[in-house]
């Protein structure tokens, strides 16, 4: 495998100009740059990257934080991330927090801070939308940017958002749209932002269309909770808004189960469009986030905090309706 001397010699240049080459001094002259990179391409060189991070005084990594557990946004969205940190040439160091040991997130996230400081990463991108995650990690002196993925903007962090209060307006728009009165909604935990953000979206759509304020029902993000307050809706319910797409096929079964027909009788709509919503019985209406481009955007940032100058912030992303079989017109 040839090295830098090899390219050196190639070329007709020190070990040093090739070395400036590879980490993009502008100072080189063009005549020389392309010496070398035709030495680099015909010995086919590939630089260390130990060597060129000691030369720019740069790691090229980032570390990254998720408390979401396996859920299908969180999870999503480490993944957008990953691969456009990824395609940015950074690597990336994950550490998990269990998402129901709330009670012990605050060792958990100094552990996790620790470790990634300890791998001397540039930034860190901390995918947790539960108040106690984001509460934790304002305590810690981190020492490096801090990018947030959907945090309030109550908490002063720099974060990357989809717009989840503008996503439950347009699943309580759809359903008024269709003659639908008494809108109820299945939420998520109170703890987690995304939760708050899409029942006051649904809120203020129920006030401003003048549609009487609904029920809230409480669940976890699963199916199993939703089936549960599928069981409990009121007979005279005819749309129901879900937090997401596990509790929506919940409240399905348990409104099948009842021989409450969707759409004739009851309107469904969820919240994320997993690649199962589709497929469920009916297939499901819903709104759909698009967490590549979301990873994108917490990339954008990161760069931009770690450039020189003051970043710019990024509005956040809006969510599109997707309309299948769950919904319908409201029986008369």
């Amino acid at each position: 495998m040839a090295n830098i001397f090899d390219v050196a010699s190639e070329a007709g240049v020190s070990h040093q100009t090739v070395s400036r080459v590879v980490n993009g001094d502008p100072n080189v002259r063009p005549a020389t740059r392309a010496r070398v990179d035709a030495a680099i391409l015909k010995l086919n060189y590939r630089p260390s990257a130990a060597a060129r991070a000691l030369a720019s005084r740069k790691t090229r990594a980032l570390g990254l934080i998720s408390a979401g557990g396996t859920l299908f946004g969180p999870a999503s969205t480490m993944q957008g991330f990953d691969g456009a940190a990824r395609q940015a040439g950074y690597q990336v160091s994950i550490a998990t927090i269990p998402p129901d040991d709330q009670a012990e997130v605050g060792a958990g996230m100094r552990a996790a801070i620790d470790a990634l400081i300890g791998q001397n990463v540039e930034a860190i991108v901390l995918i947790a939308p539960d108040t106690g995650s984001i509460e934790a990690i304002r305590k810690i002196d981190l020492r490096v940017p801090l990018v947030t993925a959907d945090a309030s903007p109550d908490d002063g962090l720099v974060s990357v958002a989809l717009d989840q209060f503008g996503g439950a307006v347009l699943a309580t728009e759809h359903l008024a749209s269709l003659g639908h009165e008494r809108i109820v909604h299945v939420g998520g935990p109170v703890a987690w932002n995304d939760a708050r953000e899409r029942e006051r979206g649904w809120r203020d759509a129920l006030v401003r269309l003048g549609l009487p304020q609904a029920d809230v029902y409480r669940g976890d993000w699963t199916a199993a909770s939703g089936y549960a307050i599928g069981h409990q809706l009121p007979d005279d319910v005819t749309a129901v808004f879900c937090a997401n797409d596990p509790t929506a096929l919940g409240v399905l079964h348990a409104l099948s189960e009842r021989g409450m027909d969707v759409p004739g009788r009851v309107s469904v709509v969820g919240f994320d469009d997993i690649p199962d919503a589709a497929h469920f019985i009916p297939p499901l209406t819903t709104v759909r986030q698009d967490f590549t481009a979301l990873g994108r955007r917490i990339m954008l940032t990161v760069e931009g905090l770690l450039a020189p100058g003051d970043a710019e912030p990024l509005p956040a992303l809006e969510p599109t309706l997707v309309v299948r079989e769950s919904t319908g017109p409201a029986a008369r």
